[in-house]
Formats: C-alpha cells, structure tokens, sequence
C-alpha cells in the first residue's frame, strides 16, 4: 500500500507559480516541481477543504492551476476531531493564532492517519523546535503526528 501524504497549499503554490527571483524560492519550486514529476506516483495524495479554500485565493488563472493540479488528490472531510485538536495546537501556543489555518493542516492530517504532510512552511509546520511539543500534544489526545517535511527530503530513488 502506497504512503499517504496530506498535501499543504505551498506545496500546489510552489508547484505553478511562476519562477522566482529569489534563489531559494526558485529552488524550492524546482524541488517541488522534481518530486511532482518523478515521485508524486509513489504517494496516495490528499488534501482538505481549507487547502483548497487557500489555494483558489489570489489571481485567477494561478488559483485554477493550482486547482488542476490538485484534481488527482482525495478531498479528505472535515472533522470535529480535526478542529478540537487544531484549536489544542494554537491553546498551546505551538502555532500562533494569526495563523491557526497551519495548525488546523497540521490536525487534518493527524487525525486522517497520514504518513507524511508535505510543505514549505517551516516556520510554522516543518519546524523542528516544535516538533517534539506537537508530537506530545497529539499522542495525548490519541492521535500520531505525521512526518512533516519538504519534497526535498522525499526525493529518494
């Protein structure tokens, strides 16, 4: 059986944006773009309703290739599970409040049982000073926090 990721909208924003100026930026996106194209297959992709929600925001020709390229993802729904646990994370200051979307990410994919949760965003979800403190937090309320990483450390041949 396939590893299931739970894919975060810098991951699909990344993917279609046009190349940056900025070096690491267009790093990144050629990072994302390489996973995509070579090991995307190897993975059972999901993503949520906020995901999709985020990425149909902003210009609208870039919303809808971010859709597309989403089109192969399983929607996963909308638990209070998901929510209790999101809203636990940001009660327990490991994400700020202002950005509580991360945190809500981080217990979808928790309480979906996902292998992996790929992004970018390490400030607030692939951060290791974290990590341990929200693998605590989730293993008390019942759940196991999936592996949180970049595409850069799923490009394994």
């Amino acid at each position: 059986m396939k590893p299931k990721i739970f894919l975060e909208s810098t991951i699909p924003s990344l993917l279609v944006a046009r190349t940056s100026r900025d070096v690491a930026i267009a790093g990144q996106q050629q990072t994302t773009r390489d996973w995509w194209e070579n090991r995307r297959r190897h993975y059972k992709l999901h993503v949520s309703e906020l995901v999709l929600d985020e990425i149909s925001q902003g210009e609208p020709a870039m919303a809808a290739a971010r859709q597309t390229v989403l089109k192969e993802c399983a929607i996963l729904p909308a638990l209070d599970e998901a929510r209790e646990l999101g809203e636990a994370i940001v009660k327990a200051g490991l994400i700020p409040a202002k950005v509580a979307t991360d945190a809500f990410h981080i217990a979808t994919a928790a309480v979906h049982n996902m292998d992996f949760l790929l992004t970018w965003n390490c400030r607030h979800i692939a951060n290791a000073a974290i990590a341990d403190q929200l693998r605590i937090l989730c293993e008390k309320a019942g759940y196991e926090v999936p592996v949180l990483c970049t595409p850069y450390e799923l490009m394994i041949d």
